[in-house]
């Protein structure tokens, strides 16, 4: 069973509780999505860094029930 878009962002906020995050359906299939995560507590981590809070926060889905993720993470503007 595919994850839905809000599942997706609960698990991003529980697991990064300062991100702002935007998920958008790519396929209309809830099977790709397109996420936006900015969170300051990326500050001073590398991309991939980021990348894995992110993947972590999915607690293992990501590959599984949740099929494509287009991600994209940053830091807040000052």
């Amino acid at each position: 069973m595919p994850m839905n878009a809000g599942d997706i962002e609960k698990l991003i906020r529980k697991g990064i509780p300062d991100a702002e995050v935007h998920i958008r359906d790519l396929a209309g299939d809830g099977d790709h999505y397109a996420a936006e995560v900015i969170a300051e507590s990326f500050r001073g981590k590398t991309r991939v860094q980021q990348h894995q809070m992110v993947y972590e926060a999915l607690q293992g889905n990501m590959g599984g029930v949740l099929h494509a993720l287009a991600l994209q993470t940053s830091v807040p503007e000052k």
